[in-house]
């Protein structure tokens, strides 16, 4: 595959920046809001960004309804699925669930102790955040979140990835002994 293919108008194809950006194995999280108007959205664009001071990113479309959400609340929530929670994960990638408290009505979860947003119960990792900052990132933007609270820690063999465009379970590599 070519990456350096361009569409005629100088711009990269959309179609085969999306396969490429695919090859990136993620892992696979739900991005929670909670309040009056509480929601929730599956998101493979997290990671770590600092330890000191302890910061998280997460990228949301502008389009997006957790967009207005995040802004709006300034604390969220982040479970970390584990591959058994693949059917949540669909469930809040779904344009066509209720909204609001509704759409929690279908997954097990508690509420953050530091943020009141809804995490999913049985996640791998649970993260509770203040917005820090907010940066462009062209048709998305990257929040960068703060960390109030962080826990959790099931075996890494239970991760839930993203890879092309579907899931997978992580499957620990054997290590090799020494020679």
């Amino acid at each position: 595959m070519d990456v350096q293919q361009e569409a005629p108008t100088g711009t990269l194809d959309t179609r085969v920046l999306r396969t490429t950006f695919g090859a990136f194995a993620t892992g696979v999280t739900v991005v929670t809001v909670g309040g009056a108007a509480p929601h929730g959205m599956t998101a493979n664009s997290f990671t770590s960004v600092s330890l000191d001071p302890p910061l998280v990113s997460v990228c949301v479309e502008r389009q997006a309804i957790m967009h207005a959400s995040l802004t709006d609340a300034g604390l969220f929530g982040v479970s970390v699925l584990s591959a058994r929670q693949e059917a949540v994960a669909r469930h809040f990638a779904n344009r066509h669930r209720p909204l609001g408290r509704q759409q929690f009505d279908a997954v097990d979860w508690l509420p953050g102790e530091r943020t009141g947003a809804p995490l999913i119960a049985g996640a791998l990792a649970h993260f509770e955040c203040r917005v820090w900052r907010r940066y462009d990132g062209g048709d998305h933007t990257i929040f960068l979140g703060e960390l109030l609270a962080a826990g959790g820690g099931v075996a890494p063999g239970d991760a839930l990835l993203f890879l092309a465009g579907r899931f997978h379970a992580l499957e620990p590599v054997p290590t090799e002994a020494p020679r």
